[in-house]
């Protein structure tokens, strides 16, 4: 049998223990979990740390880092009140992309108990978020994790890496016309397909652009996050199931 740690299971329980750390003022913080490449945490203004937050964790692309992909996520977090946790790789990608589950797949534990050492967790609403590599990092666990993980936004991710599924989270996946780097039809299309014959709830969002993530897009995936989604527009080359 494989080891589920392995296959991608995280060993964090949301809630599970009491709060034992002072919660972080407003704003960007390392979190000083790791002395390379350590875990950074946003956090908005006037929530309570005792009741449930929403929390987002959002993934870099290969290559990228922390302060690389907060633009996609930060603003939304500080306005609409929700937690965004933004670990890095240890090396220039993700494990999974490099060799399989390993040091990411651990450091990311260890960010998420410290987090919830400080918040409590809203258990309805714990996204994985990214794009490109962070992508497919933020499909391969959030459908290994469902467990706990509530809700999964994927932009512009190249593969999905599935030993075990767990739960069943609701999936955002974007992807762009225009993109060479990751072609449409090899990727996002084919797993979207996938996903909806297995029966997840998925929204499905094409735009024409190049492999890059896109302001207006991240803005409908966060309503998707924290809200019941709204009716897609006639014409908008998504679909809903």
């Amino acid at each position: 049998m494989l080891d589920p740690s392995l296959a991608g299971h995280l060993a964090f329980v949301p809630n599970a223990l009491p709060l034992t750390e002072p919660p972080l003022p407003p704003g960007r913080h390392a979190l000083n979990l790791f002395e390379i490449r350590d875990a950074h945490l946003v956090v908005p203004e006037r929530i309570d740390p005792a009741a449930p937050t929403p929390l987002m964790v959002l993934f870099h692309g290969g290559g990228g880092h922390a302060e690389k992909i907060l633009p996609m996520m930060e603003h939304h977090a500080l306005a609409q009140g929700f937690l965004l946790l933004v670990p890095q790789s240890r090396y220039p990608t993700w494990d999974i992309v490099i060799a399989g589950n390993g040091p990411d797949r651990e450091r990311l534990d260890v960010a998420l108990a410290a987090v919830n050492a400080r918040y409590r967790l809203d258990p309805t609403r714990i996204c994985f978020a990214g794009h490109s590599d962070g992508g497919s990092y933020a499909l391969s666990l959030g459908l290994t994790n469902g467990q706990f993980v509530s809700h999964i936004i994927v932009s512009s991710a190249g593969f999905m890496s599935v030993h075990h599924q767990e739960g069943a989270p609701r999936i955002f996946m974007s992807h762009g016309l225009q993109d060479t780097q990751i072609p449409i039809d090899r990727s996002a299309r084919k797993h979207s397909a996938l996903l909806k014959q297995a029966g997840y709830d998925i929204t499905y969002m094409e735009y024409n652009g190049p492999h890059a993530w896109q302001p207006p897009v991240a803005a409908l995936s966060v309503g998707f996050f924290l809200n019941d989604p709204p009716p897609l527009a006639a014409g908008s080359g998504a679909y809903q199931s």
